[in-house]
């Protein structure tokens, strides 16, 4: 498997990527996806003030005693050909070199003028993103190919391609500069796209050095300067450019800073200049660990862990590296169950739940999470085997390439661990509300489940408020469908028409005709908990979800019993002051069946029955695929039952059981 990655901001791990491979996915199938970035600026800057008071001057004399005097940057130059050497043995970056012979046969994707501005005019982003992409993922694959092989033959088509990029009015991606500001000139901004591609161009110029020529080094060192470097100064210094994302809260800020300050430590000469961005990674940093609750949840989901915790990591290393261990990100107590929250949300084998912006099926990072069991001494010691070291494999992004699959901290740190880390009955982020809980066994052929208090202003939200996830044999019956694939709409005043994103696409009652509604006070009040080995009760009061003001009493409690193959019993309590009317749902992407009281959703092993069985009343049933383009292969069918009278007051529980239940 190689990932092929590009520098994308709608990926599970780089900030502007296709991944392609079978590394995060079950199956045989290569997928292609789109996953988000929200865009949401946690804090105002005064054009001409310094961003949080600036970077303190003491931090930066501190770091630049423990830089070295040249530039340096992750992994190893082509010139050790022992660890080229090394890498070239295995078979991910064996495959490096047919992928790169096919890029010599290939022309440079074009990027005109109205390819970018096709998305002010369309609000489509994957036209100019898709070429935008593929020239990232090329220089990387021909440079790691150069490195691999040191025969100088890729270095015509590197140097063709370094111009092509130079070219480009802005390395700022149209959905990032609405007003167009970058691309006519009138600024200079930062963003996950033109921060990535610094990176990769700075990692190009470490490893390959004078194997490429003056005039293409000093084209680098101009681009990365004038686009990233200055800008970056001036923003932190003055508030102009704004960079929202230095005070922000979600991935951007740690996806920006990495990239930044990586791009900085390999090609700033200075070394008391490199220092004041090592110094604004330590200041700027803390912004990142405040998006995650205190028990390590990550609202953004799993593929934005991958991506932002990921970008953490690689700055981690970065850091550790350049002031030889005297900076150390990881040493914070605060990162460890961060660290944790990929493993603990795995529902059963291989499944976990697409809450918020992630693509269905999306997994934890197995790299990633290799990297911190051995950082942590987590024990999750047969990733370790496979993805410490070279078994990381190839990416195009070339600073994942130098901090996983090269030599790196770890070697400091060998595994301690006697056996094999194994999951809990459940898993329960009391801060976060989520509660994943699992058969006494652990045996993947019984019924699992993920259950979602939380709130609707979360990253990258969707409104859920009192949604669930059910695992059964290594299928998903019932799923929260994930995210919708991006447009301009996705991340605006108009993100919540999408049924996909507001709480018709999700497994969350319909109050009186109403939605739930977005916003922080929309959230879940935990009641009760009580976890016992043969079953979890969670007891939420979700009513606050709802702009109704007939709504007196509205409180859902999930039972999860173990016994047999496992059952969940989702119970609704719901009180107006005048009759209304009131609508079950959930969510799947399996085949199903009506039933007299519901439906049979699935097959074989995998088929669970629903019921939905009200106190009294008649239910109407409806059965809708609902019509919008998400990041899985089909759409998704909301299964509804509705009383077809209005109720004052009603209790309503969904029974879910495997239809094959010994």
């Amino acid at each position: 498997m190689i990932r092929f990655n590009a520098i994308h901001p709608e990926t599970g791990r780089r900030s502007f990527s296709w991944k392609v491979g079978r590394r995060n996915f079950p199956g045989d199938t290569i997928y292609i996806f789109i996953v988000g970035t929200l865009l949401v600026a946690t804090a105002s800057t005064a054009r001409g003030e310094p961003v949080d008071g600036g970077v303190p001057a003491e931090r930066v004399q501190f770091w630049a005693q423990y830089l070295p005097k040249e530039p340096r940057g992750v992994g190893r130059p082509a010139s050790d050909r022992t660890v080229w050497e090394s890498l070239a043995k295995h078979e991910d970056f064996s495959q490096v070199m047919g992928t790169a012979e096919r890029e010599l046969r290939t022309p440079i994707p074009d990027l005109p003028d109205d390819l970018y501005l096709d998305f002010s005019l369309t609000g489509n982003r994957r036209r100019y993103e898709g070429p935008y992409s593929a020239r990232r993922s090329r220089l990387g694959t021909l440079a790691a190919a150069e490195c691999l092989e040191n025969r100088g033959r890729f270095i015509p088509e590197i140097e063709k391609l370094i111009a092509a990029l130079a070219a480009e009015k802005t390395w700022v991606m149209p959905a990032h500069d609405g007003r167009l500001d970058n691309f006519y000139g009138r600024t200079v901004e930062i963003d996950l796209g033109s921060s990535g591609t610094a990176w990769n161009l700075a990692t190009v110029d470490f490893w390959l050095a004078d194997k490429l020529s003056p005039e293409t080094r000093q084209l680098i060192a101009r681009e990365l300067e004038r686009r990233i470097f200055a800008p970056f100064e001036k923003a932190v210094n003055t508030g102009n450019p704004r960079l929202w994302w230095l005070t922000g809260t979600n991935n951007w800020n740690v996806v920006c800073l990495a990239n930044v300050v990586g791009a900085a430590l390999e090609n700033i000469r200075d070394p008391q200049r490199r220092a004041f961005f090592v110094a604004a990674a330590e200041k700027y940093i803390r912004y990142f660990l405040k998006g995650f609750t205190d028990d390590g949840y990550c609202s953004e989901g799993i593929g934005y862990w991958n991506y932002g915790f990921g970008h953490f990591t690689l700055l981690g290393e970065t850091l550790y590296q350049a002031t030889g261990g005297h900076l150390d990100l990881f040493a914070d107590p605060r990162i460890v169950p961060i660290a944790l929250f990929g493993f603990r949300m795995e529902i059963a084998p291989g499944l976990y739940p697409a809450f918020a912006d992630c693509h269905f099926g999306a997994r934890p990072d197995p790299v990633l999470m290799a990297y911190l069991s051995r950082r942590y001494q987590l024990g999750l010691l047969e990733l370790e085997r496979q993805y410490v070291g070279p078994g990381a494999g190839f990416s195009s992004f070339l600073p994942e390439v130098a901090v996983f699959a090269m030599p790196n901290s770890l070697q400091e740190r060998p595994t301690t661990a006697e056996a094999p880390r194994r999951h809990e009955l459940r898993d329960w982020f009391p801060d976060a509300g989520i509660l994943i809980a699992r058969p006494a066994d652990l045996s993947p052929d019984k019924l699992a489940v993920a259950l979602k208090g939380g709130h609707n202003a979360e990253h990258h939200n969707h409104n859920d408020v009192g949604s669930f996830v059910v695992t059964l044999a290594g299928g998903v019956p019932l799923v929260d469908p994930g995210a919708e694939v991006y447009t301009a709409r996705t991340f605006s005043s108009r993100r919540y028409e999408s049924k996909v994103l507001n709480s018709y696409g999700h497994p969350v009652p319909v109050v009186a005709g109403q939605l739930q509604r977005p916003g922080s006070d929309a959230r879940a009040k935990i009641l009760e908990t009580q976890f016992t080995e043969q079953r979890d009760v969670l007891k939420m009061d979700i009513s606050s979800a709802y702009a109704v003001k007939e709504l007196e009493r509205l409180v859902r409690t999930f039972t999860y019993e173990r016994t047999g193959r496992g059952r969940l019993t989702v119970r609704d309590e719901v009180a107006f002051g005048s009759p209304q009317e009131f609508e079950e749902a959930v969510i799947t992407y399996s085949p199903w069946k009506r039933t007299d009281q519901g439906w049979i959703v699935g097959e074989g092993r995998q088929a669970v029955r629903v019921q939905i069985l009200p106190s009294s009343g008649e239910l109407l049933w409806q059965e809708e695929e609902i019509d919008e383009d998400v990041t899985y292969r089909k759409k998704p069918v909301r299964l509804a039952g509705k009383l077809k009278e209005p109720v004052k007051e009603l209790s309503v529980e969904i029974v879910i059981e495997p239809v094959e239940n010994e």
